[in-house]
């Protein structure tokens, strides 16, 4: 919706009412991906691609319906459907689109979702697409808060809930709830699109280690900075995952990075020559999550320095370390996992303990 969001919010501003065509579901060699949007305005107009012009003919008749009696629709269009292949879409692929009304009265929180967008603020959307409940409702979620509904004070907890899992990786996908909320039941489609850049995960030590931890983050969706001062081990070739590789002292490249409260920051390389200095700046930014790795000891030594540069005790309380929960691990992957591990507890809660002895809800918030 991102590609069409100025026009669609002008449209409505002014009064107007629009159809907008979102792709929801893609299989294969789908030309465009989940989230490409088009608006068909009441003046006729059509703006956007979700296609690359296979199947707009088509949706085009499928919004001015939408228009004219302001019911939703789902459509699906394949190669394998005649349909499809009459309109165009012949690359193999499938892609499955929601079409819905959208005027002033239908989504009041539109202009705030488009400010948010234009702030860089992450803030995703829950649409219910299909199923038998409210189609066409809307919940704006950020992570501090929500707006709009859909009509059930459980159901948007449940939903929201969900979105924000979503919204921290930057995904856009079709979640199944159940009209009361139950969270494998499919009365309900959802289709969540967040507005947000990955999150950061700066990992500083070229080491087997961070080779690791660099996997598993690339793996979870986040945006992966390697950075060491040691040009030798520091090489693209070594962490082909990350998205960066960066030669220079971390502390020194840390104060030039915008960290915010999604930054997760892995001190790797215990060495105090590096990891202090590094610490120093990290504990004292928004950083959602900062561990070094290391033993007890080094970890002592590494606390007396840290005082002695002048990092508070609230401060210091910050750090994780040693680095991760433990789940016995003692390869470098294992490791990772390890550390992935209290960064998700530390992002949602949880005990860390085995769920066969728990009672209750296994999510948190349910």
């Amino acid at each position: 919706m991102r590609d069409v969001l100025g026009e669609l919010v002008t449209a409505v501003e002014a009064g107007r009412a629009v159809a907008l065509a979102t792709v929801v579901r893609t299989w294969y060699s789908s030309p465009r991906p989940a989230g490409a949007s088009m608006l068909v305005l009441d003046d006729g107009q059509a703006v956007g691609s979700v296609s690359g012009g296979c199947v707009e003919g088509a949706l085009y008749e499928v919004g001015s319906q939408v228009l004219a009696d302001k019911t939703p629709r789902y459509q699906k269009y394949g190669v394998s459907d005649d349909d499809a292949f009459t309109v165009g879409l012949t690359c193999g692929g499938t892609i499955e689109v929601f079409v819905e009304h959208v005027d002033a009265g239908s989504w009041p929180e539109l202009a705030g979702l488009a400010a948010s967008i234009a702030a860089g603020e992450p803030v995703a959307v829950a649409s219910v697409i299909a199923g038998k409940g409210p189609v066409g409702r809307h919940l704006v979620v950020r992570p501090d808060r929500v707006e709009g509904s859909l009509g059930d004070d459980y159901l948007d907890r449940i939903v929201a809930d969900e979105t924000r899992g979503i919204l921290e990786s930057g995904g856009t996908r079709v979640i199944q709830v159940g009209t009361e909320g139950r969270r494998r039941a499919d009365e309900l489609d959802v289709f969540v699109a967040s507005f947000a850049p990955p999150p950061h995960l700066i990992v500083f030590g070229a080491i087997d280690f961070a080779h690791a931890v660099a996997r598993v983050g690339k793996f979870l969706g986040f945006y992966v900075s390697v950075c060491d001062a040691r040009p030798v081990f520091a090489t693209e070739r070594r962490f082909p995952e990350a998205d960066e590789v960066v030669v220079d002292w971390p502390h020194r490249w840390l104060a030039t990075q915008q960290v915010d409260s999604r930054t997760v920051i892995c001190v790797l390389t215990h060495d105090t020559k590096f990891d202090v200095p590094a610490l120093e700046v990290a504990l004292r930014s928004p950083a959602a999550y900062v561990g070094a790795l290391g033993s007890r000891r080094t970890h002592e030594l590494r606390l007396e320095r840290l005082r002695e540069a002048g990092v508070s005790d609230a401060e210091l309380e910050r750090l994780h370390a040693p680095i991760g929960l433990d789940i016995g691990a003692r390869t470098p992957e294992e490791t990772a996992i390890s550390i992935f591990a209290e960064i998700i507890q530390n992002r949602w809660g949880g005990s860390g303990k085995r769920l066969t002895t728990q009672t209750g809800p296994i999510h948190a918030g349910v």
